[in-house]
């Protein structure tokens, strides 16, 4: 690929949504989730999206994520026409490129939170070796790197959700998809988290998408779009 080449690509959108609707059966009723919408995201993007409950903001999330299809219109990330692939190089291209935080965390608690970060990368080729490498880098990032050993149940909510966040970055993904990743911490540990969000996208470069209902959250972020019927615009709906 030229040098020309690879510049258009880093000055083309990360994330580019053309004309995307969304239909689902309730009955005999079509519901209209999502709204012919158009969104682009920049490459290092730190983008929050506030609006009521019911409004599309998780249909828009999935879909953005490769959990979803639209019914029409362009999923474009990267450069890749996600919304072409089959099922299977969907499943490949997401667990690839995306990194999901949530905000009941997931994490099994069975294991350590070393194994839960290295969960992920058990669909690579690594060796054993090499995936406890990448999962200790992943935790040191969040500064948890002296809880590896410790299983979810011994860890307060905050480095919960720390450990969440390292399980999503150890693959190093193009995109990290946050859905309420304070809805479930105090002030003082959603702070904690919201910074680090802050240092991942300032300091290493990750775009980050993040749903929230708390406008001091969204406030942290470098944009804020919001979504209201199907519909994303920059001002909340009167």
């Amino acid at each position: 690929m030229s040098a020309v080449a690879v510049e258009n690509i880093r000055n083309q959108p990360l994330v580019n949504l053309r004309g995307v609707t969304k239909l689902y059966k309730r009955g005999s009723e079509t519901v209209e989730v999502l709204k012919r919408l158009d969104l682009e995201v920049p490459r290092g993007d730190f983008l929050a999206l506030m609006g009521p409950s019911g409004s599309g903001k998780t249909t828009l999330m999935n879909i953005l994520g490769g959990l979803d299809r639209p019914t029409s219109g362009e999923v474009i990330i990267a450069g890749q026409p996600i919304h072409q692939l089959s099922d299977s190089a969907l499943s490949a291209w997401r667990a690839r490129h995306v990194g999901f935080v949530f905000q009941l965390y997931h994490l099994l608690p069975v294991l350590s939170a070393e194994q839960n970060v290295a969960l992920p990368l058990m669909l690579t080729k690594l060796s054993g070796s090499e995936r406890k490498k990448r999962a200790m880098a992943a935790l040191t990032l969040v500064g948890l790197e002296d809880r590896a050993k410790h299983k979810p149940r011994e860890l307060s909510g905050g480095q919960e959700q720390r450990v969440g966040i390292a399980r999503a970055i150890v693959t190093d993904p193009t995109l990290l998809l946050c859905d309420e990743p304070t809805g479930d911490l105090d002030r003082k540990a959603g702070d904690e988290i919201l910074e680090l969000l802050q240092i991942l996208n300032r300091e290493h470069g990750k775009t980050i998408i993040m749903v929230t209902h708390d406008p001091h959250a969204a406030a942290k972020a470098q944009r804020t779009l919001f979504m209201n019927k199907g519909v994303l615009g920059e001002e909340p709906e009167a």
